[in-house]
């Protein structure tokens, strides 16, 4: 059986060699590859992949509001994030929007590999040193999370929070997102409010506490 795959990374040659590798390996398909966050969703929902590897650090929509938007739309596609960082927010983040997979970009090759078999067939796996056994602690620690404000603005809401946060100025972002200049300043007074920010130095601030920007 055949697995397909849509990889998902601003780097092209790490998304070249993401995909050289996995298509070394007998029943690996890659059927697609995106740059940024934006065209990673509409990718992922014009293909509905086994397997969606995907970057946390996406321009456009960060990799955490991907997965989010992919697992909400409840398509068959599970998601391998492919990440730096290994500290427990990031890997608690990605399992509480919907991550089945968390690699280290400093892992195996195998890692990878054994990652798309054992999600594809609708396990989970963390890659070392974040241990495989922790995996229920994580999800148990996810769930246990109060409210999350993040949670409450819309999808347009975040695409505008994850551009602003990126300093595009409300006409690169209507132009971005095919809106009207007026139409992104109300959802940004509306995701503000939500999120009791003050100014642009509080959404910065908010934005690298999510991991939305480095």
């Amino acid at each position: 059986m055949s697995i397909s795959i849509v990889i998902a990374d601003d780097h092209q040659i790490v998304r070249k060699g993401i995909r050289a590798l996995l298509e070394m390996e007998q029943g690996f398909c890659v059927v697609g590859e995106a740059s940024d966050g934006l065209s990673a969703v509409q990718m992922v929902d014009k293909l509905e992949p086994d397997i969606l590897i995907l970057d946390l650090m996406m321009p456009g929509l960060g990799g955490l509001e991907v997965a989010r938007q992919v697992h909400h739309r409840k398509l068959k596609t599970r998601i391998i994030v492919l990440s730096m960082h290994a500290n427990e927010a990031y890997v608690l983040d990605a399992l509480r929007n919907g991550v089945s997979g968390y690699v280290l970009k400093d892992a195996s090759t195998d890692d990878l590999v054994s990652a798309v078999i054992q999600v594809a067939s609708g396990q989970r796996f963390l890659s070392a040193p974040i241990s495989e056994r922790a995996i229920q602690v994580y999800i148990q620690k996810a769930s246990e999370q109060g409210a999350d404000h993040y949670e409450t603005l819309t999808e347009r809401e975040r695409e505008v929070l994850h551009l602003v946060a990126e300093g595009l100025s409300s006409t690169e972002i209507a132009t971005r997102l095919s809106l009207s200049s007026r139409t992104v300043e109300d959802h940004r007074n509306h995701l503000m409010r939500k999120l009791n920010l003050h100014n642009q130095t509080d959404l910065i601030r908010f934005a690298l506490r999510r991991g939305i920007i480095e």
